[in-house]
């Protein structure tokens, strides 16, 4: 009867914990992602020779800019501790020349150079930049 009773809290605890809270996006962070067109074309890789700058928006949305003009938006999950922080920065190794899916992004404390937090990598999902419409026409 006890087995019964252990397994059947376990399972209630292991349930609690998979249906959390959604997670909602901060208006800072969706101000900045309404500079974009979701387009829903969505890849597993990117080149690490063309990505120019990784800004974590906040800690489970990270903004990729590859090349000068291309744009591809990476929602994580799960909270990558410590990542939209100032005073840390993200750090990956990779073996090849691409930036993967379930790859793990570090988030490392650039004072110590301790990593504080880190996480894996959703698929990447293409963006396009919004263009400004003038309504100065009549």
């Amino acid at each position: 009867m006890q087995g019964k009773l252990f397994a059947a809290a376990v399972a209630l605890s292991m349930g609690a914990c998979a249906t959390g809270a959604s997670y909602e996006v901060s208006d800072e962070v969706s101000a900045r992602l309404a500079e974009f067109e979701r387009t829903g074309d969505m890849t597993t890789c990117l080149n690490v020779r063309r990505i120019n700058k990784i800004d974590a928006l906040d800690e489970r949305t990270f903004l990729v800019t590859v090349g000068l003009n291309d744009y591809y938006l990476n929602e994580l999950s799960r909270d990558c501790n410590g990542a939209d922080s100032t005073f840390n920065r993200l750090q990956y190794e990779t073996s090849i020349s691409q930036l993967c899916r379930n790859q793990i992004m570090k988030v490392v404390d650039n004072s110590t150079g301790f990593t504080v937090g880190s996480c894996g990598l959703s698929s990447f999902e293409r963006l396009e930049k919004k263009i400004e419409d003038d309504d100065e026409e009549s």
